[in-house]
């Protein structure tokens, strides 16, 4: 592992010599060849952040290679779908997550390489950082920080950032 690595440990995230608490999936972290969709386990492994999505309309660009989230914006998870494991537009009648959400859960997302950019249908789509509901509060198989954590965190990720979950958290 490296020193500019996001490093999911026990205690939390550590990055830069700093360590934020987070939250996982509800099932806690499966092992990569073992996840699929809906099955609400955060994918073990080395990630790369391939994505940074951030709501204009709420704050500041959080970093210079940053996407704003329009109203639309739609990530698929049918795995039935060809865009399946891909951002989309509304309208769009295959099963989809809303990006632009009313709670605070996507005003800043880093997007994972899971499965991705070839999806194998089923194997698991949109694993993302983002905020957390509330301390403990588990996520659908994402990783979760609390809003200011992510705000100190994204400027600071740089191209050779990864998200690294050990399979010995499972």
């Amino acid at each position: 592992m490296k020193t500019t690595d996001m490093v999911v440990t026990p205690m939390g995230v550590r990055f830069m010599g700093r360590v934020f608490p987070c939250t996982l999936g509800r099932a806690g972290v499966v092992a990569a060849e073992a996840k699929r969709e809906g099955d609400g386990g955060t994918p073990a492994g080395v990630h790369r952040i391939v994505g940074c999505l951030y709501r204009p309309d709420r704050l500041a660009r959080p970093c210079d290679w940053a996407v704003p989230i329009r109203p639309g914006d739609l990530w698929c998870d049918d795995p039935k779908d060809e865009d399946y494991n891909l951002m989309v537009r509304a309208p769009f009648r295959a099963n989809h997550e809303t990006l632009r959400r009313a709670d605070p859960l996507y005003d800043i997302v880093l997007i994972l390489d899971w499965n991705w950019p070839r999806a194998e249908r089923g194997r698991g789509s949109g694993i993302f950082v983002h905020a957390w509901r509330k301390p403990g509060h588990p996520t659908a198989g994402c990783v979760a920080l609390a809003p200011a954590a992510l705000r100190w965190i994204v400027p600071r990720i740089g191209y050779e950032t990864r998200v690294v979950v050990p399979d010995t958290l499972a």
